[in-house]
């Protein structure tokens, strides 16, 4: 029947002159969604006209199933014979991959391995990534995408995304049209400045967007083919590339002052030329210089938000929030020391003084419990070390000048110890002897990425406050046994709040992202932390769960933003949760059927 049927659609299609009235169509059935159907309906056929056939559909990795086809399928889309003629479940397709993935001498290995996947049959890649989320985060995102990122001349197969040179000004509309897709509702962009804490790599950091973008779709459920990773190549000042010969940017130094602010801004009217307004354009790891400066610039313009700095913020909040439930206090009884004076920490002090504010404190009193320490010690008024940059003024204290972190331990007394300045071991065995010494349940956020990079170990916290602290870290480390009682420390990945954010904003048209929306989704990510999480020492949902928590935040900001008048999608949903659910992209593979379909008589 399935071959009766293939010969009546070639002939139909043979003829030019019926090629002109009808087309070959192929029918995509959802064979199941990971939505929720609260009617019990099934979910309603799609339709996708498209003239591709034979190796092309395998060329595509968004149609491909590979020995996912079935046999009608094969000969419907004349990819008969051009695989193996086992036809394979998609759960005995992912066994294939989990032994591959298994058998892979190296995580840098692992994620090539898997990129490739993603290049070859992209739903596949997703559902592999969905459901093992605890074992793929840590090789498609930190800590082994900041090797991939060092090793990029090396892995570099096939291009994703788009790469722009300041070269190319004048011209980065017409290099945005070049690509394929037409509804991109979500730009991850670098320029490669300061990439985890790895300091410049230039155009390699092209990994950081092709990851997040990755996981705005494997966590947030977001479109994929709505999503787009770009790096903006404006040199590179890290002298080691210029003499890579494998380096595939530009070896300059890089550019500054006007010809780069005008750059970006060419860049930022492109994409809402192409695009509209209300895509979300998220920056990726910019320098500190230009982090809070195009932030402050563009915010109130388009859609857009700093990782670094607000996805950052809101995740370590919520560990914050959360540890309160353990330690018995109130946030505004808590003092803080940051180690660290860059995006990160000043994006969680801004956060978490917002948090205080709506408490009833003033500014100044938000402002008064929160100490800053970089690179010359504690930052204070008139210090004599040289002036203080403009993202740290509001924080300089009228205080005697402190160089060192035990010092500044000892004299503060802090609650809570955050680190994000990418300082390996900068908490010491003194600073966190202290720390206990000073606090029943001290708080000690080492949030540094990658894991070389980390202020100090879990088993480190652990054992020096002999199991009283409340620890989290960037990257992933593992359980830690101490006198006959297990650690689960918790991980402030980024990754529990920029998908959930992002699903939150594009499903609802936010088109200007205030910090109240990064401080909703911090309590809300708090709020799904459990009594039983906290008794295993997390702060933070299991990583198993973050799908739901995705929903959940995105569901929680949808209640937010329609009651402050943020969103631009009407009507308002009654049901939240359910138009959220809606727009989730599923894994599971479509059916294919033959149609054909008439054009329309003139």
């Amino acid at each position: 029947m399935a071959a009766h049927l293939t010969r009546q659609i070639i002939q139909q299609i043979a003829s030019r002159a019926q090629f002109t009235s009808r087309v070959l169509s192929v029918s995509l059935h959802t064979s199941g969604s990971q939505q929720s159907k609260k009617d019990g309906k099934p979910p309603k056929k799609i339709i996708n006209h498209t003239r591709i056939r034979g190796i092309d559909i395998l060329r595509n990795p968004k149609m491909n199933k590979g020995t996912g086809f079935t046999l009608r399928e094969r000969q419907i889309m004349g990819v008969h014979g051009l695989l193996p003629p086992v036809v394979r479940t998609v759960e005995e397709q992912m066994l294939r991959v989990m032994t591959n993935f298994s058998k892979r001498q190296s995580d840098l290995d692992r994620y090539i391995y898997l990129m490739s996947l993603q290049d070859r049959n992209e739903r596949l890649f997703y559902r592999v990534l969905t459901d093992h989320v605890e074992e793929m985060m840590p090789i498609v995102y930190t800590p082994t995408v900041g090797l991939a990122c060092q090793q990029y001349g090396v892995t570099f197969r096939r291009p994703r995304g788009l790469f722009i040179s300041i070269k190319d000004t004048g011209h980065i509309y017409e290099m945005i049209c070049n690509w394929p897709e037409r509804n991109v509702k979500a730009i991850v962009v670098t320029d490669g400045e300061r990439i985890l804490g790895l300091g410049d790599l230039g155009v390699y950091g092209m990994g950081i967007p092709v990851g997040k973008l990755s996981l705005y779709t494997a966590l947030g459920g977001i479109d994929p083919s709505k999503c787009l990773p770009i790096c903006l190549d404006v040199g590179t000042n890290n002298k080691a590339l210029h003499e890579d010969p494998l380096y595939i940017g530009t070896p300059e130094n890089r550019v500054t002052g006007k010809a780069y602010d005008d750059f970006i801004d060419e860049f930022m009217r492109a994409v809402a030329k192409r695009y509209g307004y209300n895509c979300l354009i998220q920056f990726e790891d910019f320098g500190n210089h230009n982090a809070f400066r195009l932030l402050e610039k563009y915010r109130h313009q388009y859609c857009t938000f700093n990782d670094d700095i607000q996805g950052t913020a809101a995740v370590a909040a919520a560990g914050v929030f959360a540890s309160l439930r353990i330690t018995g206090k109130r946030l505004v009884d808590n003092v803080f020391v940051f180690q660290g004076a860059g995006e990160a920490n000043i994006g969680i002090a801004e956060l978490l003084a917002l948090a205080m504010r709506e408490q009833g404190l003033s500014k100044e009193e938000a402002y008064s419990r929160i100490w800053m320490v970089d690179s010359k010690g504690l930052i204070v008024k008139d210090r004599p070390a040289g002036g203080i940059s403009e993202h740290k003024a509001p924080f300089a204290k009228r205080h005697k000048p402190l160089t060192t972190l035990e010092e500044i331990v000892e004299d503060i007394k802090p609650t809570v110890l955050i680190g994000a300045a990418a300082v390996p071991g900068a908490f010491t065995e003194k600073v966190i002897k202290a720390m206990g010494k000073l606090n029943e349940r001290p708080v000690i956020f080492a949030l540094s990425n990658p894991t070389s990079m980390a202020e100090c170990t879990a088993e480190q916290a652990y054992t020096l406050t002999e199991g009283r602290c409340v620890f989290a870290s960037g990257s992933p480390f593992p359980s830690c046994t101490l006198n006959g009682k297990t650690f689960h420390p918790g991980q402030g990945n980024n990754a529990y709040i920029f998908p959930g954010v992002a699903l939150g904003v594009l499903t609802c048209g936010v088109r200007h992202i205030e910090d109240k929306v990064f401080l909703r989704a911090a309590q809300s990510l708090a709020g799904l932390v459990t009594d039983k999480h906290l008794a295993e020492g997390r702060v933070y949902p299991p990583l198993s769960d973050i799908q739901e928590v995705s929903v959940a935040i995105a569901t929680d900001l949808a209640q937010y933003v329609y009651k402050e008048g943020l969103a631009s999608t009407y009507p308002e949903p009654l049901d939240k949760e359910e138009f959220v659910r809606s727009f989730l992209y599923h894994t599971q593979y479509e059916c294919f059927e033959p149609e054909i379909w008439e054009w329309p008589s003139q």
